[in-house]
């Protein structure tokens, strides 16, 4: 297929996103519903407009489906405004880990001993699957530095963090398939993949995001030149260096891109103060934004504020508004290319392990931590339910297809893979904005 095609058939659904978005806000479906079924429909199954072999496309759609994840996460980690010492962050950790853990066993359990998969497979689709998904999940998650709303911030939280934790038990479950030394392949897994890969990501990108970010402002500061720099390019380069250095060490780079997102929102915090509100709002309207009134913009009027705010406030707006513009970019054409292959890889299995794992074995996982008063009853079965999987599980797919996988082996995990995230695209992007609306409808009666 032409690249010709391809763009043309880009602009195409773009344009039909956009000439529809008044229609699709008021209607109970999600812009990713409607591009799985968009792709569906120019696919083979359809008007047969476009072809894709996965076989031919791995490679490049792994390192696709990586740089939409790696945007997704800076994203998500500059909206995080919250002092790591905030409680909050106990349901970011607890379900990021504990709850992402049990889901892979959960979901190892099932397709070992209900559909009779060996371990080895049964653990890899486990793991390719458990994440939460940060690109599809906009909706349910922090869409405002100052949203600090406990649903929002732990599922975002989550969305940031578990890409990331997600990956030594991918890496877990190619050795199980690959190994001939079991005893050795465990230890090394344990040091190299768990006790340092995380945390090195973790600290690495955190602290990198806080270095660059005190040394922008101080440079912008100094030389009066916050309306004129390229914060696009700083947001490129940040997003590169954290994920080259913390693979680099041996880290994982997705942790490291979250991380540098959180760590330069902590500078803005401190050079802003964290008694006021985020300093993008101070500096410029704030529109569009669902569960934050715009109550504290200036509208523009910047003269009375210290020029540390103007310059942390104007880095942070314009980073927030191109990371977002690429993360969108990139739902669109890579959840229209699910679309387009759907149909030949679908599976009837994922039926049963999509309902089981949406209804039964996140929201056990869910139920099972102690949250304390940290989460009502009500809270927690919507923490239980927003289970997206996505561009993540896509990712982690790929990444396996390209590390040795028999045919038989590859087959399954990506038949399996891409049914049971159109099933959650479909599924969650129904349910998502009535039951989005009734939770935000009901906290307004509780104020």
């Amino acid at each position: 297929m032409s690249f010709v095609v391809w763009v043309a058939v880009l602009g195409a659904v773009l344009l039909t996103l956009a000439l529809t978005s008044s229609y699709l806000r008021w209607m109970p479906v999600t812009t990713s519903a409607v591009c799985l079924l968009l792709g569906v429909g120019i696919g083979p199954m359809g008007l047969d407009l476009l072809k894709l072999s996965l076989d031919d496309a791995s490679l490049w759609m792994q390192h696709l489906t990586e740089v939409a994840v790696l945007f997704s996460l800076f994203v998500c980690g500059l909206k995080l405004r919250l002092p790591l010492r905030d409680k909050r962050w106990r349901i970011a950790f607890g379900l990021a880990g504990p709850v992402m853990v049990l889901t892979i066993i959960g979901v190892c359990l099932l397709l070992h001993f209900g559909l009779h998969m060996p371990w080895g497979p049964a653990l890899l689709i486990g793991a390719i699957l458990a994440p939460t998904d940060p690109v599809l999940a906009a909706l349910v998650q922090v869409n405002d530095a100052r949203d600090i709303d406990s649903v929002r911030f732990g599922l975002s939280g989550e969305a940031g963090l578990n890409d990331g934790i997600a990956f030594p038990f991918v890496i877990l479950g190619l050795l199980l398939l690959h190994s001939e030394n079991a005893s050795s392949d465990w230890l090394n897994w344990l040091l190299l993949n768990v006790l340092w890969a995380v945390p090195a990501g973790l600290l690495t990108g955190y602290w990198m995001g806080r270095g660059i970010g005190r040394l922008t402002l101080s440079l912008r500061i100094r030389n009066d030149d916050s309306t004129l720099s390229p914060n696009d390019y700083l947001a490129l380069a940040l997003i590169a260096l954290a994920y080259v250095v913390a693979e680099a060490i041996g880290g994982y780079g997705f942790l490291s891109v979250f991380a540098a997102g959180l760590g330069l929102r902590q500078e803005e915090v401190k050079s802003t103060g964290a008694g006021q509100p985020p300093a993008e709002h101070l500096v410029q309207p704030v529109v569009g934004h669902q569960n934050v009134e715009p109550q504290h913009a200036v509208h523009g009027d910047t003269e009375r504020l210290q020029s540390s705010q103007v310059a942390a406030g104007i880095m942070m707006g314009d980073m927030l508004s191109f990371g977002s513009l690429v993360e969108r970019a990139m739902e669109v054409f890579l959840v229209t290319l699910l679309g387009v292959v759907l149909m030949a890889h679908w599976d009837w299995r994922a039926l049963l392990v999509g309902g089981v794992l949406f209804c039964i074995i996140r929201p056990v996982c869910v139920a099972l931590m102690p949250w304390g008063s940290l989460l009502d009853r009500r809270q927690r079965l919507l923490i239980g339910w927003f289970g997206i999987r996505g561009i993540g599980s896509l990712y982690y797919l790929f990444y396996a297809l390209n590390h040795g996988l028999t045919d038989s082996v590859a087959t399954l995990c990506t038949d399996l893979t891409l049914s049971v995230v159109a099933l959650s695209i479909l599924l969650h992007g129904i349910s998502t904005q009535p039951i989005l609306a009734r939770y935000e409808q009901r906290k307004k009666q509780k104020i």
